[in-house]
């Protein structure tokens, strides 16, 4: 795919990460395109809705799904702005998603690559084709600059 192509859907979902941002949870944004159409939304919410279930890709997924009218979202490519946990790469597969594009990966939590690569496992009955580092500064910068300002907010919080 065009870097072009990929670069607008991942500016997209940075859109939502901000949204995140600003809400003071952890800036991760999902957008999920069909037919050069994005069909769901979603950014993070965990804090705010008090559930571990409020990811980006799960929200966006659940979008998705009531547009296409099918839990199969076979046709769709999901952007992300960080690499996918175990519970959305799971998500991800149990939906048949086919690409995934990830803007920074995360040695600590990543299932696509980083810890385990449960998007592209042959065991299962469905794997992604996977792109990674698409817009990785902006996404990568957007969550240093969070942590910065939580552990300053902490540390202020501490005095």
């Amino acid at each position: 795919m065009e870097k072009s192509i990929e670069e607008k859907y991942m500016r997209e979902a940075l859109k939502q990460a901000e949204k995140a941002f600003k809400l003071g949870e952890v800036p991760i944004g999902c957008v999920i395109v069909y037919q050069n159409r994005i069909i769901g939304r979603g950014y993070n919410r965990r804090n705010t809705d008090k559930s571990t279930l409020s990811h980006a890709e799960i929200t966006a997924i659940k979008k998705a799904g009531k547009v296409i009218g099918d839990w199969r979202l076979e046709e769709c490519t999901l952007y992300v702005t960080l690499e996918p946990c175990q519970m959305c790469a799971g998500a991800i597969v149990q939906a048949r998603i086919p690409k995934v594009v990830i803007g920074c990966m995360n040695p600590k939590a990543g299932c696509a690559g980083s810890i385990l690569n449960l998007l592209q496992m042959p065991e299962f009955n469905h794997q992604a084709e996977v792109t990674t580092g698409v817009l990785e500064a902006e996404c990568s910068n957007m969550l240093v600059t969070f942590f910065k300002e939580l552990r300053g907010r902490l540390k202020a919080e501490k005095v």
